[in-house]
């Protein structure tokens, strides 16, 4: 029996905020990439998920959301979403099936996609919350725009849609080796992934006007062994930085039990992560104009990320 020829290649999902772009991809790797909530511009940055299977690898670049940026940091977010879209073998554009039209914000990245002219599978999410003629209407509005590979309506959540977009992005790659190491799931540092869980615990914790002004950063992180059992164990101390006194207050909260429930929450992910036990130490500080800082943004620039 002939063997597959194995194939690789890079794959982006661009869409709208909130569209289930972070859902879908940890979906496609079977393991936690992206941190999720139910707060517009969680992803920040072009996080890099890696899919191995038999006959492929797929390196697949999770961006942030399209958006109206009000400062350099989501100015940078955008740009990071399409540049994510320049050097890629295929992209993936996620919608909501709940759209009746072609809104600003998707025709915005429909015409960055015209512009790469690259392959691109139109994923419409959300499928089970609306009528059949509803989904075809969206299917013939968007097929009218742009001669896509494939349009595939999904509810990210559900397994069989999983395999459906990893075999229609595989036709569409061409023969190749393999980019990473079969057993890696992602290119983040485990200092990011510890950074950006914490930020998910305290954005779903959290009232809407804090979220959007946190960033997260490890200050330290260093694998010891415990006196009792000898086990390792890492210690990790991290600080939370918000854009006002007021903020600060709330993510301390009274007698510092919304920070300890932060930190409880995300020592408990993390060990599930990690398979180690953890000991987390969390700070809150004040840095007004971290958004528009020039010396932080860079973090989250793409060109940074690689």
């Amino acid at each position: 029996m002939e063997e597959k020829e194995f194939k690789s290649g890079f794959v982006s999902i661009i869409g709208r905020t909130n569209v289930g772009k972070s859902t879908l991809i940890n979906s496609l790797v079977g393991e936690k990439i992206a941190i999720m909530t139910n707060k517009p511009q969680t992803t920040r940055t072009a996080i890099r998920a890696i899919v191995n299977r038999e006959d492929a690898q797929i390196v697949i670049i999770d961006t942030p959301g399209i958006h109206k940026p009000k400062t350099k940091l989501g100015e940078t977010m955008n740009d990071t979403a399409f540049g994510a879209t320049v050097d890629v073998d295929v992209i993936l554009f996620l919608i909501e099936a709940t759209s009746d039209n072609i809104g600003p914000g998707d025709r915005r990245i429909l015409e960055k996609i015209k512009e790469t002219n690259k392959k691109t599978i139109l994923i419409i999410n959300k499928v089970d919350l609306v009528k059949k003629e509803e989904l075809l209407k969206l299917m013939k509005l968007y097929s009218a725009e742009y001669d896509f590979s494939a349009i595939l309506p999904i509810s990210a959540l559900k397994q069989d849609s999983t395999q459906l977009v990893l075999d229609e992005i595989v036709k569409l790659l061409k023969p190749g080796p393999a980019f990473y190491d079969t057993e890696e799931y992602t290119d983040q540092t485990m200092r990011q992934l510890v950074e950006e869980i914490i930020r998910e615990k305290a954005l779903k914790l959290l009232d809407d006007e804090v979220p959007h002004g946190l960033y997260v950063e490890v200050e330290k992180m260093k694998l010891s062994k415990a006196r009792e059992d000898n086990k390792p164990f890492y210690n990790i101390e991290a600080t939370i930085y918000c854009l006002r006194e007021s903020h600060k207050g709330i993510i301390i909260g009274k007698k510092g039990q919304m920070l300890k429930k932060i930190g409880t929450y995300a020592r408990q992910d993390l060990e599930n992560m990690l398979g180690t036990k953890i000991n987390l130490k969390t700070w809150v500080k004040i840095k007004q104009d971290w958004q528009d800082t020039d010396s932080i943004i860079k973090r989250f620039r793409l060109d940074s990320q690689k």
